[in-house]
């Protein structure tokens, strides 16, 4: 932290990455529980298919109206 007591942005950035890597392995361990036989494979594209679909998230998580790239 620094000196204000408050978190730098590169501290917020590494708090985000690891919040990131949380959730990516309690997702791991859901669909394990779920699927006891899940096969590595079949775990990785379920959760590829969870980034690409995450809830909430569905048009990006950028802010305002969804547009396409690059803009003409």
């Amino acid at each position: 932290m620094s000196e204000t007591g408050r978190e730098t942005p590169s501290e917020k950035l590494r708090i985000a990455f690891a919040l990131i890597d949380i959730a990516e392995r309690m997702l791991r361990q859901r669909l394990r529980r779920e699927s006891p036989g899940i096969s590595d494979q079949v775990l990785e594209e379920r959760v590829g298919a969870w980034y690409a679909r995450r809830p909430g998230a569905e048009l990006g998580d950028g802010v305002g109206i969804p547009a396409t790239w690059p803009r003409r």
